[in-house]
């Protein structure tokens, strides 16, 4: 099933006929900030759940007829792998992968939704475009094994981890207002099946940058499951990326970002730099200048 969020924090699910929403179906409402499905999943919600409602007794529109917005829009916590594909070890001259870098956080605030706007905070500084498979926790992880570890995966969506070039931490440059598009639904593991035999593809202005299958992933998605909940807690609703391939590259104002994953769905935004900054004209850059002149 495609779990989605309209506006007004409604609940719906999308199927082949529509968008139907279920908002008055489900046995609790929308949280101040989660959306009306973080709340469900924190209580147990499952897609066996799901199939049991009757989409007829819901409100229908065609999907073209609404306006999707992320589907969880500040989940507990985003786990984000930093380097989790070999062409991107090597485009990146990185000499280690997550078995020595570990796994980093992103804010939660730092999501949007499709068809939103991603910031650019600089004016002289790259910001890149990541594509990536994200994973939504359906059961609270803690030491879950490989073997186990897709019995606690509730579904898969689309994320783009949006990142700044620059010197400050990963968690810092990745964590920016809009630095974390997501959707433009959740699609149940069920629905899925094997999540480690999905293309993916990225295409930024009309041109294909990234172009892979989740087949090429260093830590399969069961690995890195696994490793996250050997480090942390992982609760219903929580989100893992699990890295980008080769391909990455400068976001410029007024570009379009479609992410496209086999079976999950498209996700769109746009780029703005509207608001862009000198680097140097950033907060705490004249303390940096005041301390390098003692």
């Amino acid at each position: 099933m495609r779990l989605a969020v309209l506006d007004g924090d409604r609940a719906a699910i999308v199927t082949d006929s529509g968008v139907h929403d279920v908002t008055d179906l489900l046995p609790t409402a929308a949280g101040r900030y989660g959306g009306p499905w973080l709340p469900w999943l924190e209580n147990g919600g499952t897609a066996a759940q799901l199939r049991e409602l009757d989409l007829a007794r819901c409100p229908a529109h065609p999907l073209g007829a609404v306006t999707l917005r992320a589907p969880l829009a500040r989940p507990g916590k985003i786990v984000a792998a930093p380097v989790n594909y070999l062409d991107h070890k090597v485009e990146m001259h990185e000499q280690k992968t997550i078995a020595e870098y570990g796994v980093f956080l992103k804010a939660n605030t730092s999501i949007i939704g499709p068809g939103e706007k991603v910031e650019l905070p600089y004016t002289d500084k790259r910001t890149d475009q990541e594509g990536e498979l994200a994973i939504v926790i359906g059961r609270t992880a803690r030491h879950v094994g490989p073997a186990e570890a897709l019995d606690y995966v509730f579904g898969y969506t689309g994320v783009l981890d949006i990142t700044v070039r620059s010197t400050e931490d990963r968690s810092t440059r990745k964590s920016f207002d809009t630095f974390t598009p997501l959707g433009p639904w959740i699609v149940t593991a069920d629905e899925v099946g094997d999540p480690d035999t999905l293309g993916l593809r990225c295409w930024v202005g009309g041109q294909l940058r990234q172009q892979t299958n989740t087949a090429e992933l260093i830590f399969s998605v069961a690995e890195l499951v696994a490793y996250a909940s050997s480090v942390m807690t992982l609760h219903p609703g929580d989100i893992i990326a699990t890295g980008t391939p080769a391909g990455v590259g400068p976001l410029h104002d007024g570009t379009g970002i479609r992410l496209e994953i086999d079976r999950i769905g498209t996700l769109e935004v746009d780029v703005t730099g509207e608001h862009a900054i000198s680097y140097t004209d950033r907060p705490g850059a004249h303390l940096d200048a005041r301390i390098s002149q003692r």
